[in-house]
């Protein structure tokens, strides 16, 4: 099994377009997956947890007589977390700790109420106050994700949401987690993820659930006679769970649509070959559709970096995803300079970008849209992915030209603060009438007006 990377140069004159038709992904839903998620979405809205319970076991192969069966527990959290290794627990706990001193940390910095009065007294400010109940999709499953799990409960926590409600797929071995029929029913016990109950317990999750996809959606974003309706949902899922969150948004708030993961290097040619080259494993090892770029101005770089793909891939649990992907949408660029890779970059606008130079803070500058901006050759991304304290839900796809990471002022909502005094509403007053009647809005522009001293008289 081979991964060769495309190798393109940024001097030759058909760059652009090969460069684009690497880049090239498109975001477009099957219409079948679009279709099945609506009528599951309707069923829910209308049947709740009987349509829930329907859907969960056809699709994860969980039979239950009550949605109460399909209930984790706080016990259930702390078994799990109980039973776990003692090195795992620890790990839990350090990440857990680090991820919550940076987003306290966050919180500080933009997620306070402020206000002042002017010269008239009139006070003007901002209230900040958390949602009241949000709903965390954890996949469970090809993969289970614990540390997406700490990511997104952990600001919501800091924030002051008092309610976190997790929903988690655990099917049964061999059932059909597409939406087909004819999965082989079980009990409600499916295939539990015990880190992951670990996590939920570290994170302080409320309350949980052992269902998943669209219909998992639809009960947090409509509620069930058991599932609490919450004020917006977060987290990763398949194209079932994205088609949904997108469908209930407004209903709902929800974090972001994502593409396929992402990493952009950066390297002056300082940093080994190999841990470049596992770098951009670490991203291809998620999905054949991930997305791992190299960009350098050294072309002998370049070669040593596909050197250390060929020897490293075989050793690879998951070599056949990566060489897919690297095949498919990866690229070794050969730039003139830095300056000019960091250009490209800005391009890009990738979910994670590591910058692996001896001097990185030469480069940072020039940086200016990514998720999460890694930097030295020490730093590598999956350090952010686990432990290193900010956010690891990043904007896809090119989104960081305009979207940021998750964090603590999505758990947020802002209330505009205005008490006007009495002189303050004389001056505000007569501003405000004429713009109205200049709008043809009668009652807005009388509506100041009773408040003047003297009283003017009602314009025809």
């Amino acid at each position: 099994m081979q991964a060769k990377p495309v190798r393109l140069r940024t001097d030759s004159a058909d760059f652009e377009a090969a460069f684009r038709d690497r880049l090239h992904w498109s975001a477009d839903t099957d219409a079948a997956i679009e279709q099945r998620v609506a009528d599951i979405l309707a069923d829910v809205q209308v049947r709740g947890d009987a349509a829930v319970l329907d859907y969960t076991a056809r699709f994860d192969g969980l039979a239950a007589e009550s949605m109460a069966a399909l209930e984790l527990t706080q016990a259930d959290f702390k078994a799990a977390f109980d039973a776990i290794p003692a090195a795992q627990r620890d790990a839990l706990q350090a990440a857990a700790r680090r991820v919550r001193s940076y987003h306290e940390a966050q919180k500080k910095a933009s997620g306070e109420s402020w206000s002042y009065r002017d010269e008239d007294g009139t006070l003007l400010g901002q209230k900040v106050t958390p949602l009241d109940r949000v709903g965390i999709y954890v996949p469970g499953g090809k993969a289970a994700y614990p540390s997406s799990l700490l990511m997104n409960a952990i600001p919501a926590h800091v924030a002051g949401v008092q309610e976190i409600i997790m929903v988690v797929p655990t099917p049964v071995r061999g059932s059909v987690a597409t939406g087909g029929s004819g999965a082989q029913l079980a009990s409600t016990q499916g295939e539990r993820n015990e880190l992951v109950l670990a996590a939920a317990y570290v994170a302080g999750v409320t309350r949980a659930f052992t269902i998943g996809g669209a219909q998992a959606v639809a009960a947090l974003a409509y509620g069930t006679a058991t599932v609490p309706k919450v004020d917006k949902i977060t987290g990763p899922g398949n194209a079932y769970v994205a088609s949904a969150k997108k469908r209930v948004f407004g209903t709902v708030g929800i974090d972001m649509i994502a593409g396929p993961s992402e990493i952009l290097v950066l390297a002056d040619g300082s940093t080994p070959a190999d841990w470049v080259a596992m770098d951009l494993f670490s991203q291809a090892e998620h999905d054949e559709l991930a997305q791992s770029i190299l960009l350098c101005p050294d072309a002998a770089y370049l070669d040593a970096v596909q050197e250390a793909i060929d020897r490293l891939l075989p050793s690879m649990p998951r070599a056949e995803i990566i060489a897919k992907s690297l095949n498919g949408r990866g690229a070794l660029i050969h730039t003139r300079s830095m300056e000019e890779a960091c250009a490209i970059s800005n391009r890009i606008a990738p979910e994670h970008l590591e910058v692996s130079s001896n001097e990185p803070h030469r480069w940072e500058p020039l940086l200016r849209h990514a998720g999460a901006i890694f930097l030295g050759a020490y730093t590598s991304e999956s350090l952010g992915d686990y432990c290193a304290g900010p956010n690891h839900v990043l904007p896809t796809s090119g989104t960081a030209r305009f979207s940021s990471p998750l964090g603590v002022y999505d758990f947020q909502k802002r209330s505009s603060l205005i008490e006007v005094s009495e002189a303050g509403a004389q001056a505000l007053g007569t501003i405000a009438a004429e713009l109205a009647y200049g709008e043809g809005l009668q009652a807005h522009a009388r509506a100041a007006e009773l408040r003047l001293v003297p009283v003017p008289p009602a314009r025809g």
